[in-house]
Parts: structure tokens; C-alpha cells; sequence
């Protein structure tokens, strides 16, 4: 078996195993600039996954920017500093014995109804509920109606359609015509 490498092959591999070698025996272990490792994370408890605290961090927004719930940006975001902070908050008014709705509310009251995922369902916010729906329902009945006219005003067996007559053909052209479209496929 031949197995020829040309030249600029040989040198493309001894480079690349060159670069490895070196990557590798560089500096192991060690990191230059801790600053950039990244800060380091509290340990998860239980506490910081009981369910009924993820609801009530589902509600709130986080307010670092993210459009996420606190929730989510906590557990999918490292970098974010708010989440964790908003986090620890929920976790200081439940010990304090306040109520889902409580805690929420205190949230409201600090940061506005911003930090809600979703307005709440009174006032004008129900125009942001209901008008979608209605729009929805209303295009709906008015395509249909359109469609509805459409199909009437075009007839099968009418003289004109769109206002073009009938073609001059005999009835052997004409059953001559069928024939070759019944040929076709589809």
C-alpha cells in the first residue's frame, strides 16, 4: 500500500501537532487572571427548588433586563447579579411569613406592575386580554363572508365567468378537450 502525503499535508500536520503539544504543556492548571473565572455560586438547597417558591418567581419579572422570570433567569442565566438578589428577597419575605400574594405584592409595590410576567386581569389591562380575541373572531367572519360572495358570483355552468364568453368550439372539440385533460396526470 502507497501511502503517499504530499508536502503541504506533512507540514499541516506538524504544526497542528505541534500547536497541541504546546496548548497542552502550557501553563496547566493555572488561571492568570482569577477575575475572569467567574464569580463563584452559592451551593443549591432545597429551599431554592421547592416548587412553591418557583411559582411565586415565576410570576415576577427579573429586572435586570432580560424579559425572563426570576425563576428562569436565575437558573439559566449565571452572569445575571439581579435574579440571585431578587431570589434571596422571596426567600426573606416567605421566612417572614408572608403569603404568595404578599410577596408578590411587595414586589409590585417596590418595582411597579412591571415586575409582574403578566398584568394584571382588571381595569384597562382586560383590553389587553379580550381585543386580540375579538380582532381574531372578527377578520374570521368578515374573510368568510368575502369568500362566501366570491363563491356565489362565480357560478358553475354560467354563461360568463369574469366576463368571458363562451369559446366557439363544436361538441367533438369540446369532448375531444376532456378527454386529453382526463389524460393528465394529477
Amino acid at each position: 500500500m502507497n501511502d503517499h502525503v504530499s508536502r503541504r499535508g506533512f507540514f499541516v500536520a506538524a504544526v497542528a501537532a505541534a500547536g497541541a503539544v504546546l496548548q497542552d504543556s502550557a501553563s496547566v492548571g493555572r488561571v492568570y487572571d482569577p477575575g475572569r473565572a467567574g464569580r463563584a455560586l452559592p451551593p443549591v438547597t432545597a429551599v431554592d427548588n421547592d416548587a412553591a417558591f418557583q411559582r411565586i418567581e415565576k410570576r415576577i419579572r427579573c429586572s435586570c433586563g432580560c424579559g425572563l422570570d426570576v425563576y428562569t433567569c436565575r437558573t439559566t442565566d449565571f452572569n445575571c447579579t439581579y435574579s440571585p438578589a431578587m431570589h434571596k428577597e422571596v426567600l426573606r419575605l416567605a421566612a417572614t411569613g408572608k403569603t404568595a400574594q404578599q410577596i408578590t405584592d411587595e414586589f409590585v409595590a417596590q418595582y411597579g406592575e412591571q415586575a409582574l410576567m403578566s398584568p394584571p386581569r382588571r381595569g384597562f389591562n382586560l383590553a389587553g386580554y379580550f381585543v386580540p380575541s375579538v380582532v381574531v373572531l372578527i377578520a374570521g367572519i368578515l374573510l368568510f363572508l368575502r369568500l362566501r360572495r366570491w363563491t356565489r358570483d362565480v357560478q358553475v355552468g354560467s354563461p360568463t365567468v369574469d366576463g368571458v364568453p363562451p369559446p366557439n368550439a363544436s361538441a367533438a372539440e369540446l369532448e375531444r378537450l376532456r378527454q386529453e385533460l382526463d389524460r393528465l396526470p394529477g
